[in-house]
């Protein structure tokens, strides 16, 4: 690998690009042939350490021409928060931004689609996410919830498409703020005004895009409000459902998360606070049916002494798949196994206190994507 910009002389704006870039990881950002819009997008990439792969550096320099790569599965959620980060940051024609923000939301349409616990998992597992890209990371995860959520409520397929773009961009306009809170665990004065006015900042691009989703629109400039009338930016008392389904994945998907000032909440306390919260709600009865009680991402110990992390759920909630992070020992894992519940000497035991166990092996590893 090696980093973008000691070869950035070769990427030109609105140009295609020469060759695959990449994180550190070497899990595929941009596919060769994709175009740069902005000076924006491009300095966002040089900063964040954006790497290219030195074969197909070499293989330009000798003529030759590179060929675009598809993603793999967890490498595509990645493209999609740096997908978010090039569409907040870049000031585009309406016509570019729409396109744009439409290929985001396929792209995580398809994802929560095609592998659904995946996006449970992640949501549930950042350990492996810098803070600084808290707000990225949240909006995408938002959007997923927020999908999944829509489609077991059983709203029509275009409100479900709209409720994800609302979750998508509900926060378009103070994800730096975010991440800046998530680090630092204060903000001035001035930022908290600027953070209380978010959803109208968010609304006015969305129009000057020429988004025109009444709904959507509307979701966005009320996922901040209450029907106490203590929300904000308007304390409104009159909140439309969809608005309400942004404001609880939001305020959910935070307190899982963690601080620099604090840990993330346990799920099942983050569950009984929204249950708390709204007592009789079809919105938080489908947050909770959807994650189950054991959902992926959730550390356990099984029957036979191993412990592990659940990776799918099963047509019985009690039941899922879980990798193995540590065999009957304790001792950690090099390989993980796959180990269905549903079997005696597989069974669910105890949930694991020892949630750090997981960091030490990547998704791709437990999903059985790398050897």
């Amino acid at each position: 690998m090696k980093l973008l910009k000691l070869v950035s002389n070769q990427v030109k704006l609105g140009a295609p690009l020469p060759f695959n870039v990449r994180d550190e990881h070497g899990h595929l950002l941009l596919a060769a042939g994709q175009v740069i819009h902005g000076d924006r997008m491009l300095e966002a990439l040089l900063a964040r350490g954006i790497h290219a792969d030195i074969e197909e550096i070499k293989a330009l320099a000798a003529g030759r021409k590179v060929e675009p790569q598809k993603p793999a599965l967890f490498a595509r959620w990645t493209r999609c928060y740096w997908g978010l980060d090039a569409l907040a940051r870049d000031a585009q024609p309406p016509e570019v931004f729409r396109a744009a923000l439409t290929e985001l939301g396929d792209s995580v349409q398809s994802l929560i689609e095609t592998q659904p616990d995946v996006a449970i998992y992640l949501m549930l597992r950042q350990e492996g996410h810098a803070l600084r890209m808290y707000g990225l990371t949240h909006a995408i995860h938002c959007a997923a919830l927020v999908g999944l959520l829509a489609r077991r409520l059983e709203w029509p397929p275009e409100r479900q498409r709209s409720a994800l773009m609302a979750a998508l961009t509900m926060n378009l306009a103070c994800l730096d703020l975010q991440a800046r809170f998530a680090v630092y665990g204060r903000l001035s004065q001035e930022q908290r005004d600027e953070l209380r006015q978010h959803p109208d900042a968010a609304v006015a691009r969305l129009r000057e895009a020429g988004i025109d989703d009444e709904e959507w629109l509307r979701a966005v400039a009320e996922h901040h409000e209450h029907s106490d009338g203590k929300g904000y930016p308007r304390g409104l008392q009159d909140v439309g459902d969809m608005a309400q389904l942004l404001r609880l994945v939001d305020v959910f998907l935070a307190k899982i998360s963690r601080r620099e000032s604090r840990p993330a909440l346990d799920l099942r306390e983050a569950e009984r606070q929204a249950f708390a919260e709204y007592p009789s709600s079809p919105l938080v009865t489908a947050l909770i049916r959807e994650l189950g009680p054991l959902p992926p991402g959730e550390v356990v110990q099984l029957a036979n002494g191993e412990r592990g992390v659940v990776i799918h759920r099963a047509a019985k909630p009690q039941t899922p798949i879980v990798a193995t992070l540590t065999d009957k020992r304790g001792i950690p894992c090099q390989a993980s196994m796959k180990r269905d519940t549903a079997e005696r000497e597989f069974a669910f035991k105890a949930l694991e206190a020892d949630r750090q166990l997981v960091a030490r092996l990547p998704p791709e590893r437990l999903y059985g994507l790398l050897p």
